[in-house]
């Protein structure tokens, strides 16, 4: 991560180094806030924000989820996302709003703590690091499984739960690995700790449904860059020997991006390389982001 210049805080442009917050937040203390992951990509033209509208109803969709207030219209806080990446001058960014309850209350109960938002942008590679969205990457099955449907919110980004990735990426990177897979309460493949997951066996992808897993933005591309090229997906549970006898892997999210895996518990998938539908959907996704393949794309907001 590279630092920029500002930070849009609570409606003003406030300079990287005072955009802070007092210590008894309540956000801080207990995880009550919500966030969203953004990028902008740029051609040899133009920079575009992809699908900056559909990142912003997900935003105010888990703050309704979250019991949060945004002091906020989403037209405000759009039209302040394009502002602020004109401000620090950026073009392929990474964009992280953030709503948090700040200080006030100090129990459970938050009360009427003020509602608190920034957005910060700024140039980040992808999560998973260049090397592996090139070669793929080594992850194993973590001992952490991913929550239940009744113990938190799937179709919310809200901080406290990613205390659950937390620990399943800290175990796998102490184990030697580059990332986490997560299972179920039931013990089916959920997901990774920050992105969803996919798999190709003979031509057809498989993924597990949205009931228990993050309602990926990223993920719909795959989904509709899939249709397109008329190679079927079915959505439905599957277990972790089937990740093993798999012929692909790939992790799909906004700040992954489209990452191949090329291992799982030491058992490597496919070739060990990324494969032929891998590499496709990569490709096209970057054509997409990128505005190369379609420059008038809805999802793009020219900067």
């Amino acid at each position: 991560m590279e630092k920029s210049k500002y930070i849009w805080y609570n409606g003003k442009f406030v300079p990287w180094e005072k955009a802070t917050t007092h210590v008894l937040s309540h956000g801080l203390h207990y995880g009550s806030g919500i966030f969203e992951g953004i990028r902008a990509y740029s051609n040899k033209k133009d920079t575009y924000i992809f699908r900056l509208k559909e990142h912003y109803d997900r935003f105010y969709n888990s703050a309704k989820v979250a019991f949060i207030k945004l002091p906020y219209t989403q037209k405000i806080l759009e039209e302040a996302t394009i502002k602020l990446l004109k401000k620090n001058g950026l073009k392929d960014c990474y964009i992280r709003p953030l709503a948090f309850i700040g200080e006030g209350a100090i129990g459970i109960n938050p009360g009427s703590n003020k509602v608190n938002i920034i957005i910060a942008a700024f140039k980040w590679g992808t999560y998973l690091g260049d090397e592996g969205v090139r070669k793929g990457i080594r992850t194993k099955i973590s001992s952490f499984a991913r929550m239940g449907v009744n113990s938190f919110m799937t179709k919310s980004k809200i901080s406290g739960n990613y205390i659950n990735s937390v620990f399943a990426k800290r175990e796998a990177l102490l184990s030697g690995y580059d990332e986490a897979l997560m299972l179920d309460t039931d013990g089916y493949v959920a997901e990774g700790t920050g992105e969803n997951i996919f798999i190709v066996r003979d031509g057809v992808i498989k993924t597990t449904p949205i009931t228990t897993v993050l309602e990926g933005i990223t993920r719909n591309c795959v989904l509709s860059i899939a249709k397109n090229n008329n190679i079927k997906v079915i959505e439905q549970k599957f277990t972790r020997d089937e990740l093993y006898i798999a012929d692909e892997v790939f992790l799909s999210g906004t700040a992954a991006e489209i990452t191949p895996v090329r291992e799982v518990d030491n058992r490597k998938i496919g070739k060990g390389k990324p494969g032929k539908i891998t590499k496709m959907i990569q490709n096209q996704y970057l054509e997409m982001v990128k505005g190369i393949s379609n420059p008038n794309n809805p999802y793009l907001t020219k900067i």
